[in-house]
């Protein structure tokens, strides 16, 4: 483990999370930074994060967005997310490039939700795909959020390992350029 200090800070950063279609992975390796969260919090004010129970954000230093694009809800909360937070951080192989979800780029997504919901074996007679208002409509492609806004740094992994969230957010934290060195960046 590496001993990255912070310095005390002058004012607390606000700090949000959003995870969009991805699998929870990231926030869960943020986490696994374990006592190290009660350093983080002398220097942080948690906005929407999974430490909140704040649905929306409000104007934030730092964003962390989990995950990729597949629906028009992601459209919009990414973007909403994007003009609260200063500092936007795309963490994971899901932010980054589309991860496990854009394994479905490939396959037309009109013959995919036919496959699915009306001609798999086992299905109900008469099962329709679901066409209700409350479903966020899907793209026809899964996108990494940087084709959307703009993205001021990259946290690669899969998950990136608690070791390299706190690196890089003690880097950012104490105003430098995050630098992750050899070794801490990981696709299990």
């Amino acid at each position: 483990m590496t001993d990255a200090s912070l310095p005390p800070p002058a004012r607390k950063l606000r700090l949000a999370t959003v995870s969009l279609a991805g699998c929870f992975g990231c926030h869960m390796s943020l986490l696994d930074i374990d006592e190290r969260l009660f350093e983080l919090i002398e220097h942080v004010e948690f906005d929407r994060s999974p430490f909140t129970d704040i649905k929306t954000v409000g104007r934030c230093d730092i964003g962390l967005v989990e995950g990729g694009l597949c629906n028009a809800e992601n459209v919009m909360v990414l973007r909403e997310f994007r003009a609260h937070c200063k500092t936007l951080v795309a963490v994971g192989a899901c932010a980054i490039t589309g991860g496990l979800p854009a394994q479905r780029n490939h396959l037309d997504l009109g013959m995919m939700l036919t496959d699915v919901y009306r001609s798999r074996p086992g299905l109900a007679a008469g099962s329709t795909i679901p066409n209700d208002p409350e479903l966020p409509l899907p793209l026809n492609k899964v996108h990494p959020i940087h084709e959307v806004v703009h993205v001021d740094y990259f946290l690669p992994g899969c998950p990136p390992p608690a070791e390299a969230f706190w690196l890089f957010l003690t880097d950012l934290m104490a105003g430098r350029t995050p630098h992750l060195g050899h070794g801490l960046i990981h696709y299990d």
